[in-house]
């Protein structure tokens, strides 16, 4: 019986000439990226190339762009970064259909004194500008959203809802995981501070995604020591 796989927005398969460059790197150019020698400059410029790589699927530059173990590890980079850079500010603001990776650490926040504002979605999963713009406050530390729904596939308007933060001086956090390969992207052209991506829906690996990071953005790492 010949199967057919039908659930690449779950997860996608390898490209081929991914797999090839995989390879590369693991047979051949498998120096440490930070040691100054032959190898470890060789290992670098495999790690630069794929950062110019991703800059261009954004349209940034390539210092914007921060590699992470995947679209869940960027998700939360991104909101402990807004958090920790403003101790004063305990509102956050989501909705009601964010995936597990942004519901998950807002939850963990809450539980320690953060208030966790949930915003609806209609019948058929469209978000409300105006209800974004009436739940912001001035101790709003963050506004974490969707912009390609992981199940419906709905798409929402990132430049609407992110004019709206940007007018208010909140940061902005947008998780493109789904969008990436399937639209446009020109993330210098939107008011986000934070883009979320995940290679294995586009058909890179798996355990490796990207965090972009507007200039202005804080941004504190959750795993330090290793640069």
């Amino acid at each position: 019986m010949q199967r057919i796989y039908f659930d690449n927005n779950a997860t996608t398969p390898l490209d081929p000439e991914v797999v090839k460059v995989m390879r590369l790197c693991l047979e051949e150019d498998f120096g440490n990226p930070s040691s100054a020698h032959y190898f470890g400059e060789k290992a670098r410029r495999r790690v630069e190339a794929g950062r110019r790589q991703v800059a261009e699927l954004l349209h940034c530059d390539p210092d914007r762009v921060v590699f992470t173990s995947g679209g869940s590890e960027a998700n939360c980079q991104a909101i402990l970064s807004a958090v920790l850079a403003q101790p004063d500010c305990r509102h956050l603001i989501s909705s009601r259909v964010e995936h597990p990776s942004v519901s998950q650490p807002l939850d963990f926040l809450r539980q320690r004194g953060y208030e966790v504002e949930l915003l609806p979605v209609d019948g058929e999963g469209r978000l409300d500008a105006a209800a974004l713009a009436a739940a912001i406050r001035p101790d709003t530390a963050l506004v974490s959203l969707l912009i390609a729904n992981n199940e419906t596939g709905v798409l929402w308007d990132v430049a609407e809802l992110g004019a709206i933060c940007r007018e208010r001086g909140v940061l902005l956090h947008g998780d493109a995981v789904q969008l990436a390969g399937k639209e446009e992207i020109r993330v210098e052209e939107w008011p986000v501070d934070y883009l979320s991506l995940g290679a294995h829906k586009l058909h890179g690996p798996k355990g490796c995604g990207a965090l972009y990071l507007r200039r202005q953005a804080p941004v504190t790492p959750l795993v330090m020591g290793a640069g």
